[in-house]
């Protein structure tokens, strides 16, 4: 790349001649974005010499960015080690997030010691499905209860539809769902190592012909918000998508005290009227102290997809006092993560999940996105008890002040 190159592109668009998205049509990516970065400055005035120093090659993005100008840098943490019981998931990690919270890595860090302390955190996938919901219309409640019918004995000739589509995507069920003369059709896959969004998607499609040619339903749209992606929903919450991921720990009643500085009944009280009565309230979806710091934290660091947050906030703590100590369990029910594909190929992100030791495809297939699901999961938990402890001993506030944040 020269300066001139990117300049004669940069000029080519402010004449019109050119549209920011054909830049990659006449110049390599790196030129590409760096006259985009030219125009931009000369347009807005703004100083992009931060933004246009990132640490890969602009070819490197081609497949998850449009009209790329540089990067976006986040700091980068590390909490841990955290050690953690899973059924993928084995022993001591160290747990990489990316934020711009400050004192957020040093309360998870917190509830990590004291997970250690305790032994370690047990962690388990529950469930495993990637979803897609079809609206289907027909004419009247008959015709949709003969749709539903066909769909409920004929999985297997969608899952042969479906399946040709992809090498790795495997259909697992297909739900219906009908208000008046709309058809959802709720299809879930096991899409192994990868999130699986758009391996769904395509092989929904496939089978959508497939219904269209056998019933009398018309496809309206491949997805009907039943799914349900990127937004909050009951559903979610109830049936699952992406992984179904919980993990819990029991610290003894002296480690409570010693380590999170509160006692187990103070942890327990405000868990009940914060998390659970104060959700209850507020009428949120996810009843919990703040999983969604976990989760945004880690999706940046490791290449999840960011909006997915959304289903991954969904989560729901638990607290009890025992006669051994302070039992503390965090469900994520749709928490949607991938080793494989999307973001987690990018330099950044693949370095993030090579920490964790879980990049790439696992074997078996699918079980390294379910250990990813798993660390996240006990992440969270150290997240929410760290917090719950800071609230119940009235520390949150002079904690960030300590911190200077």
């Amino acid at each position: 790349m020269t300066e001139t190159d990117a300049d004669d592109l940069a000029e080519r668009v402010r004449e019109g001649k050119l549209r920011l998205y054909e830049l990659e049509d006449h110049a390599d990516a790196e030129t590409a974005a760096a006259a985009r970065r030219r125009l931009l400055a000369e347009e807005t005035g703004a100083d992009l010499d931060a933004v246009g120093d990132y640490a890969f090659d602009a070819d490197d993005a081609e497949s998850n960015v449009e009209n790329m100008v540089g990067a976006a840098q986040v700091p980068m943490g590390v909490v841990g080690p955290l050690p953690v019981d899973g059924s993928a998931a084995e022993g001591e990690h160290y747990l990489p997030l990316a934020t711009t919270e400050g004192a957020l890595l040093a309360s998870v860090n917190r509830g990590a010691s004291a997970i250690r302390t305790a032994g370690g955190a047990t962690a388990e996938v529950l469930k495993s499905g990637m979803t897609r919901a079809p609206v289907f219309k027909v004419d009247d409640v008959r015709e949709a209860g003969e749709v539903s019918s066909w769909a409920r004995g004929n999985v297997d000739r969608l899952a042969e539809a479906a399946e040709a589509t992809t090498s790795h995507g495997e259909l697992q069920d297909v739900t219906p769902y009908v208000v008046g003369d709309s058809v959802f059709l709720r299809f879930a896959y096991d899409t192994k190592d990868a999130m699986g969004m758009n391996m769904a998607t395509i092989a929904t499609e496939a089978a959508c012909e497939v219904v269209e040619a056998e019933t009398p339903a018309d496809l309206v749209a491949l997805s009907g918000n039943l799914c349900n992606d990127k937004k909050p929903a009951a559903i979610n919450a109830i049936e699952g998508r992406g992984r179904t991921v919980a993990a819990d720990v029991l610290i003894p009643h002296e480690q409570v005290e010693a380590g999170l500085d509160t006692t187990t009944e103070a942890i327990v009280e405000a868990n009940t009227r914060k998390n659970l009565i104060g959700s209850a309230k507020a009428g949120a979806l996810g009843f919990n102290a703040h999983a969604a710091n976990v989760v945004a934290a880690t999706f940046l660091a490791t290449g999840q997809d960011a909006a997915q947050v959304v289903e991954g906030a969904n989560a729901m703590t638990t607290v009890d006092e025992r006669e051994e100590g302070l039992y503390a369990s965090v469900t994520l029910p749709s928490l949607e993560v991938g080793t494989v594909g999307g973001g987690t190929s990018l330099p950044t992100q693949s370095e993030g999940l090579e920490i964790l030791g879980y990049g790439g495809g696992g074997d078996p297939p699918g079980s390294n996105a379910d250990a990813l699901a798993e660390v996240i999961a006990a992440g969270a938990l150290a997240g929410e008890l760290s917090l719950l402890a800071a609230l119940s001993s009235r520390h949150l506030s002079s904690a960030h002040a300590d911190l200077g944040r």
